[in-house]
């Protein structure tokens, strides 16, 4: 990594870009316009294959920098806690709630983590796994299909379950149960440091 690599290179400015596509996320979801819930999938599905973009154009070209670092995760925690909340309020379910509560107090509780361990310098005990990335596409994934099927429901409020529903509810939980499996392997890589390091503040 280079010591003076520019913070606005290339993989930088898509991160940004996706930053700022949150609240036209938002506004394309709530809009009252025929196929406004298909645009904001279309947008956030954009938005997770920039992620990949910027993270393999910045190992393609050398342009790895610690603001890219410290954008890339935020960038991406930030738009999926946004969808998270509006399709919970959306779809207004005990099953939508739960996992996405579970996935929020899991990011919440992971950065935590990769930050006290940052200031150990121990900051590679926590790296990104391979369950985790496999994680990240199950819940971009579901999402998706989520933010493009806005749900009906009768008229005792219980959603009218459709196949696609159920392939976006599936995927959910398949990315909630390995949310939580990759938790538990970065506590466990953690747990040393928790026995050894001095009481905080």
């Amino acid at each position: 990594m280079s010591k003076h690599a520019p913070i606005l290179n290339l993989p930088n400015i898509l991160t940004l870009i996706r930053v700022a596509a949150i609240p036209v996320l938002v506004l394309v979801f709530y809009v009252p316009m025929q196929g406004s819930d298909m645009m904001a999938a279309a947008l956030f599905l954009a938005a997770g294959l920039t992620d990949w973009l910027d993270g393999y154009l910045a190992r393609r070209l050398g342009q790895t920098s610690p603001f890219g670092a410290f954008l890339d995760p935020v960038a991406d925690k930030l738009i999926v806690a946004v969808a998270l909340v509006m399709l919970v309020q959306v779809h207004a379910s005990l099953w939508l709630s739960v996992p996405a509560m579970v996935i929020v107090c899991r990011e919440i509780t992971v950065s935590a983590l990769r930050e006290w361990m940052a200031e150990l310098g121990q900051r590679a005990r926590v790296a990104v796994s391979s369950v985790g990335k496999i994680k990240t596409v199950a819940q971009m994934g579901s999402i998706t299909v989520l933010l493009a099927l806005k749900p009906a429901h009768t008229v005792d409020g219980d959603i009218v379950m459709t196949p696609g529903l159920w392939i976006g509810y599936a995927a959910l939980y398949l990315a909630t149960a390995l949310t939580l499996w990759s938790m538990y392997r970065y506590l466990r890589a953690a747990a040393p440091q928790f026995r050894g390091a001095g009481r905080g503040e």
